[in-house]
């Protein structure tokens, strides 16, 4: 009795491709967004239990440690929200061409991370501002 070769794994089988790595990504953005929740809702909780909680979410908050998860948390977002645009374009049958997939992918990642960096320094501009007795 012959053994028939069984097939091999994709993941062993081809190269890795930037669609993998954008897939991933986008996966990995959805998930940080949920994760990144519990700090929305820690401060609105805070909000809402009055002064005092308030002053000890923004001590929290202002620590370097969550200010770098807030802007991952925001990279996130914005990834995701880009990724879901080129989406719904691949949905109505728009940028399968192997070149037009490539430019909006990368578009997508440059982009993101462009529009965080400028909310990220509108938000610190505004939160400066008021701060400091101004309006911005």
């Amino acid at each position: 009795m012959t053994q028939r070769e069984r097939p091999i794994s994709p993941f062993l089988h081809y190269r890795w491709q930037y669609t993998n790595t954008l897939s991933i990504l986008h996966r990995l953005s959805g998930v940080f967004m949920s994760l990144g929740l519990a700090l929305l809702v820690y401060w609105l909780v805070a909000a809402a239990s009055g002064p005092a909680a308030y002053e000890a979410a923004l001590s929290v908050l202002s620590l370097s440690v969550v200010k770098i998860a807030l802007f991952l948390w925001l990279l996130s977002f914005y990834y995701h929200l880009l990724n879901g645009v080129r989406h719904l374009f691949w949905d109505v049958g728009l940028g399968f061409e192997r070149a037009l997939a490539r430019k909006t992918g990368w578009l997508v990642f440059i982009s993101a991370i462009v529009v965080s960096v400028l909310t990220w320094m509108c938000l610190s501009l505004r939160i400066y501002a008021t701060a400091n007795g101004g309006l911005v």
